[in-house]
């Protein structure tokens, strides 16, 4: 889908804005393998692009944008250096706030998990190879799915149906110790910032992380990284947090979609082990 086809969201602030540009000009003409619906709102819809020698490994990505903002196009530009190494990729939208609050997107990206699991097989990808992550607020949502251990039978998915997760500049807690200088909107009533909180919500053994953010990333989101890679550690969690050297937020996302960057042969070879 293009951005137009699209209900209208929040207007964009001027970074918002400035990174939309630059990630639609970095995908443009990069058109997807298969698009499916797995609601009936325009968002619940996700994009698959497939790897012309597939290794069975799968990565689910959701975009950034504050809950609020975004596109799964958004990180279209990432599929082509992961599909060149034989990683298929599943691009997933979901409902933004105001007008969908937690955990409307949550249950869209555990949505989306279901699609994956049953039908992945058809394009190239193994049920059992299934990774997540995204950007910022999608980062969010891949860390939820990959602590909690409350969703996957509800959804007739395997309890390690998240092989691993990996987080780019992701966000991780929203209580009183989040660093946060206004609360996001997407939490609707009080007492959701506890469940909604990554960091909070871990119920027992974790899946693997590979966490990454740019050192000039923000400040709340890097403390909330070591936090939340120590969290993971006292729960017997295998993670590895990876600092991208003169990376903002914004940059954080834009070199990981570089063949040769800092971030795509870390991913391949990490997903490889695990």
């Amino acid at each position: 889908m293009h951005p137009d086809a699209y209900p209208p969201q929040e207007p964009f602030s001027p970074l918002a804005r400035r990174y939309h540009d630059t990630v639609m000009a970095k995908g443009a003409g990069l058109a997807p393998d298969h698009e499916a619906s797995f609601g009936a709102d325009p968002y619940q819809t996700l994009a698959v692009h497939r790897a012309a020698k597939p290794s069975g490994d799968v990565l689910i990505l959701w975009h950034g944008g504050g809950w609020t903002n975004g596109y799964k196009e958004w990180l279209a530009f990432m599929a082509p250096a992961l599909n060149a190494a034989g990683v298929t990729v599943v691009l997933a939208g979901y409902r933004l706030a105001p007008a969908h609050v937690f955990p409307a997107a949550l249950d869209d990206a555990m949505a989306a998990m279901a699609w994956v699991h049953a039908r992945i097989a058809g394009h190239g990808g193994r049920a059992d190879r299934i990774f997540v992550g995204g950007h910022s607020a999608g980062g969010h949502y891949a860390a939820l799915l990959a602590v909690r251990s409350d969703w996957q039978a509800a959804r007739g998915l395997p309890a390690d149906v998240v092989r691993g997760c990996l987080p780019i500049s992701g966000v991780y807690r929203f209580d009183e110790c989040s660093g946060l200088a206004v609360r996001p909107r997407f939490l609707g009533p009080e007492g959701n910032e506890a469940p909604a909180s990554p960091i909070l919500a871990i119920h027992g053994a974790p899946a693997p992380f590979l966490m990454v953010h740019g050192d000039c990333d923000f400040p709340h989101l890097i403390t909330q990284a070591a936090e939340m890679e120590g969290a993971l550690r006292a729960a017997g969690g295998d993670v590895t947090r990876v600092t991208l050297d003169g990376c903002d937020h914004f940059e954080a996302s834009y070199v990981s979609g570089d063949a040769a960057g800092p971030w795509v042969p870390r991913a391949v070879a990490w997903m490889g082990r695990h």
